[in-house]
């Protein structure tokens, strides 16, 4: 992927701590110092943070955490809430690979996966955010009963990701392959479905349990 360079976005992510930790492996990232008393929805690889600040600003009494470990995508997040602040959303600027270090187990109560990387080539399967390794993760740090929400416009990623689920195993409480004509009353759109969704693709979704 390919990205367009932010100029000032490091030095932007450093003066805001109140709303962005920049995390580096072995980090603690004192979350517990940071965060009420609130259940806890994440967003692994948030991008410019649209869905997540809109579902933050309709549900005050959930703390949402996004993270993307591209400054120049999560600058562009930082910008939304430096603008209009809230006290439910928080950014992590960290690598999926080290999420056991940024949450105690049985710690969160629902995982965003939304519009993933789908890693195509075969030797990547391990990056995909539904292959088994990740699933392993989230099994420790989801609360009994938490839920993984998946949503992408890749149908070849959409097809892996639920064989992932079922052969984890896991359990599929909701599945479509063309959501928006499916009951969307619920659905926050990110940037990625907005766009997709005019060019007619159809937008697939699941949510899963373990």
């Amino acid at each position: 992927m390919r990205l367009r360079h932010v100029k000032g976005a490091k030095e932007k992510i450093k003066n805001h701590p109140e709303f962005i930790i920049d995390h580096h492996k072995g980090d603690d990232l004192f979350l517990d110092e940071k965060i009420d008393e609130k259940p806890i929805h994440i967003e692994i690889g948030m991008g410019k943070g649209q869905f997540l600040f809109t579902l933050a600003k309709r549900n005050p009494e959930i703390q949402f955490i996004g993270i993307e470990k591209y400054d120049s995508v999560i600058v562009r997040a930082l910008e939304k809430v430096i603008e209009e602040p809230l006290d439910n959303l928080l950014f992590i600027r960290g690598d999926a690979n080290f999420l056991l270090e940024f949450f105690n187990e049985n710690s969160l109560e629902r995982i965003y996966l939304t519009f993933s990387d789908p890693w195509p080539k075969n030797r990547h399967e391990k990056r995909r955010l539904t292959h088994h390794r990740f699933l392993k993760m989230y099994d420790t740090l989801l609360k009994p009963n938490g839920e993984i929400h998946f949503k992408t416009d890749n149908d070849t990623l959409f097809n892996y990701s639920v064989e992932s689920i079922k052969s984890y195993p896991m359990t599929l409480t909701y599945l479509t392959h063309d959501l928006h004509r499916d009951d969307t009353h619920f659905n926050v759109m990110t940037e990625f479905e907005e766009k997709f969704i005019k060019l007619d693709k159809n937008i697939n979704k699941f949510v899963a349990k373990f």
